[in-house]
């Protein structure tokens, strides 16, 4: 038990590192990626139609992709369950009848999501567990690129990302969100009245459809890689330092239950001698 205690004290310093330097990271990130989302999505809404990105364009979802981001290591409490509880509830529930005739399909990122689906009569395109590695914007875009081209070519009509958006070391926020085609922001009350937001688009609106909007979906995933990579170090985190606890509180009762059982035995010792003792001047 004080050999389990050292090794769940030493992962607990260990996550809580790297949770430091994760924090940092989300933190940083996210207030320029919620900024760009917001562009987005205004931008959206101010397109005359679907036909000016293709990313845009609304369509019956008769065929859906989902990418799960888990983790490749375990040990950090429900985080891994509650991201499989979640996407079980979009496959049986949501797209329960796209599920049934093979047109739900998954891409896994994170070695627990994708070793619980591989049993699974689920297909998985792809298994990106090596993303977390190296979490690297860089390492990031392709997959990001190779989403979008998914989308435009029409072999998935929507595409959802599931993952956990890290809020503090103890509190981990289960999402699931719209990733293609684009959401429209809600509409202002300018647009409301008026009808339409209005934007002047400079140097114009083809090159920022063929440019911002790209860029933006790439920033978008790498925000929902690194809220699940600080996440999971928070959930391990939190998970080591209530096992160090229970293996102190374990450590305690044991001793005690050593210490009486020593102390028995050492009564039962001298209550032998005694007794020999006693037998010896009575003969």
């Amino acid at each position: 038990m004080k050999s389990t205690q050292q090794i769940t004290s030493a992962m607990k310093m260990v996550a809580a590192s790297k949770l430091r330097r994760a924090q940092n990271a989300i933190l940083k990130l996210r207030p320029y990626a919620n900024k760009m989302n917001e562009i987005l999505k205004n931008l959206n809404s101010s397109l005359e139609n679907g036909d000016d990105s293709p990313y845009s364009q609304m369509r019956e979802p008769r065929k859906v992709l989902l990418v799960v981001i888990a983790s490749n290591r375990g040990m950090c409490g429900a985080f891994n369950s509650n991201i499989i509880k979640l996407t079980n509830t979009l496959i049986n529930e949501k797209y329960a009848a796209l599920s049934h005739s093979g047109n739900l399909e998954l891409i896994c990122i994170g070695r627990k999501a994708s070793d619980f689906y591989k049993k699974k009569n689920i297909k998985v395109i792809a298994v990106l567990d090596q993303l977390f590695d190296s979490l690297t914007f860089d390492n990031v875009a392709p997959v990001a690129e190779q989403l979008m081209k998914y989308f435009t070519t029409k072999e998935y009509d929507r595409i959802e990302l599931v993952y956990n958006q890290f809020k503090n070391a103890a509190v981990q926020r289960l999402i699931n969100e719209q990733y293609l085609p684009i959401a429209q922001a809600e509409p202002t009350a300018m647009v409301k009245t008026n009808g339409k937001a209005d934007y002047i688009f400079e140097p114009g609106k083809k090159e920022i459809v063929e440019q911002l909007i790209p860029k933006s979906l790439r920033i978008q995933l790498y925000k929902a890689l690194l809220d699940s990579f600080a996440s999971e170090q928070g959930a391990r985190m939190t998970a080591m330092h209530q096992a160090t606890d229970n293996a102190s509180e374990l450590l305690k009762s044991l001793t005690i239950a050593y210490n009486n059982a020593r102390q028995t035995a050492i009564t039962n010792e001298i209550l032998e001698i005694v007794s020999g003792a006693n037998a010896l001047k009575k003969n």
